[in-house]
């Protein structure tokens, strides 16, 4: 499998080279029948006053880990199960669903006396009146020793291996003996040694001594293994920000990517700076499972190859098109691309941008703006973008056209059209709005607008910006963000030409030849 290493930003032909690499991924964990009972409500009952459902429709899909493994198979891995079911209805319905949507079922053991963990919700008006909830409850230790066997098969030839453990039981006894046997890092690492190991559990203190590739905690479980709770009005992002390193050495990984349900997420390593994704604005809709759409859009991009900051930028993605639809749903390498694709030409007019702008600040947001080519998207435009958002609530991108690109930087410049470059800015999280100017400088769009921010990088001063004086006459701020001159497009582009065209080694010599004499040929 060629990994994605140097791919920079979500363009709609990333899902489909995700699904063309088909990373193998092997799932353990808890798996959950969800149920969705959908009908109308026209009277109370007589014993209670509890509304009378009259049931319509019953819909069932995977969740929990069968979920991810879902997901997983929809965008194109090659996906295996490890799990328990119950030698009952349920169970089979789970197995048949998984079986056609073309997840290896082999790993998922249905075992006598067992009972299929289910989850029914009740609807009515889109409204769930009432969940019935089916625990797995303790797990048989034959069905685990059982279970715990196949596993050194079920992992063989893994790309990636995804822990789901939310304390259901799946994941005790044998079961866990031998996870980690099969996945704790080796004394010695080697590049094949062992797969990408992500684990998505409610308490990932369980598996520190895997020394997990990656952990997908939500808000409350991270406060938890920081030993905080999450009160009202508490900056989450500062928290976790502010004990990183404490939340990575208690789970004993490199990476944790926060989840924060609709203020997204926050991605920490332990070498270098966070990052920040965005959820879309979405209506209120009885979603379920858009976690594990997450995580699995994270571990097929990361067993790729992407860099950590893309992957979680695509897992948000994926998991914005999920809480769209009502009920547990899958998000497919179609619907990805169609998301994705769906951010071509989505520059808009000076006009409507301003009409959209006012209908923000109505709303009491904080507007920040900055500019800039953007040409071949790297981390260091990333990683200034992020921390342009955060210095309010909506962000828009100003992009130079293509002739002011020219203007600026040369005939050979830029090397993607201004169409692509807003396709691929737009596609990102922290991004609201993109617009196009092509005057030599912003201030005609900054006087237009009045941010309450006028963000730039590099190694400036606000004095030595000519945007300056425009910016301060209406009242707002300038701010200059980290300079990542390493990180520079210039510099990026000069690695692609020198690998393509390298210098030519020196000339051989032998005994009886200088250097200045030409080998004969």
């Amino acid at each position: 499998m060629k990994p994605l290493r140097d791919q920079r930003g979500l363009t709609e032909s990333v899902p489909r080279q995700l699904a063309e690499l088909g990373p193998s991924v092997t799932v353990i964990g808890d798996v959950i029948l969800d149920g969705w009972w959908n009908g109308t409500v026209e009277r109370l009952c007589r014993e209670a006053p509890a509304p009378v459902v009259q049931i319509q429709h019953r819909q069932f899909a995977p969740g929990g880990a069968a979920n991810t493994a879902m997901n997983l198979a929809a965008l194109g891995a090659k996906v295996r199960l490890v799990g328990l079911v119950g030698k009952d209805q349920a169970g089979d319905t789970l197995t048949a669903l998984l079986r056609d949507a073309g997840v290896d079922v082999s790993g998922l053991l249905p075992y006598p006396g067992l009972v299929t963990t289910t989850k029914y919700r009740v609807v009515s008006a889109g409204q769930v009146m009432l969940r019935l909830d089916e625990p797995l409850r303790s797990p048989d230790p034959e069905a685990l020793d059982l279970l715990a066997q196949q596993l050194p098969e079920l992992l063989a030839g893994a790309d990636a291996a995804v822990i789901c453990d939310y304390g259901l039981g799946a994941l005790t006894g044998a079961v866990a003996g031998a996870v980690f046997t099969q996945l704790a890092k080796p004394a010695e690492p080697a590049e094949s040694a062992r797969p990408l190991v992500l684990v998505d559990a409610h308490d990932p203190r369980l598996w520190a001594g895997l020394e997990p590739d990656l952990i997908t905690p939500n808000a409350a479980e991270a406060a938890r293994v920081i030993g905080h709770s999450m009160t009202a009005g508490h900056a989450r992002v500062d928290l976790f920000v502010g004990h990183q390193q404490q939340l990575l050495t208690v789970t004993g990984t490199n990476a944790a990517v926060v989840t924060l349900d609709r203020e997204g997420t926050v991605l920490l390593t332990r070498d270098g700076p966070f990052h920040r994704t965005w959820a879309r604005p979405a209506a209120e809709k009885q979603a379920s499972g858009a976690g594990d759409t997450f995580v699995a859009a994270l571990t097929l991009a990361r067993a790729a190859g992407l860099p950590m900051s893309t992957c979680v930028d695509l897992a948000q993605a994926a998991a914005d098109v999920v809480v769209l639809r009502q009920g547990t749903s899958v998000c497919s390498t179609d619907d990805l691309t169609q998301h994705l694709a769906g951010f071509a030409d989505t520059a808009l007019e000076a006009v409507e941008l301003a009409a959209r702008i006012t209908a923000e600040r109505a709303q009491g947001r904080r507007i920040v703006l900055t500019n800039g080519c953007f040409d071949v998207l790297h981390r260091g435009h990333t990683r200034y973008l992020n921390q342009a958002k955060q210095l309010g609530d909506i962000l828009i991108v100003a992009l130079n056209s293509d002739d002011s690109v020219r203007r600026l930087k040369g005939a050979d410049r830029p090397i993607n059209a201004v169409g692509d470059r807003a396709a691929v800015i737009a596609a990102l999280s922290c991004v609201d709005y993109v617009t196009v100017f092509d005057s030599p400088t912003p201030i005609p769009l900054l006087a237009a607008l009045q941010p309450d921010i006028y963000a730039k990088g590099g190694d400036y001063t606000p004095d030595m910006l000519e945007e300056t004086a425009t910016v301060q006459a209406y009242g707002g701020q300038v701010r200059i963000l980290d300079y990542v001159p390493e990180q520079s497009t210039t510099a990026v582009l000069q690695r692609i030409r020198d690998a393509l065209h390298p210098a030519e080694p020196p000339a051989q010599t032998t005994e009886n030849q200088t250097p200045a004499e030409p080998a004969a040929r």
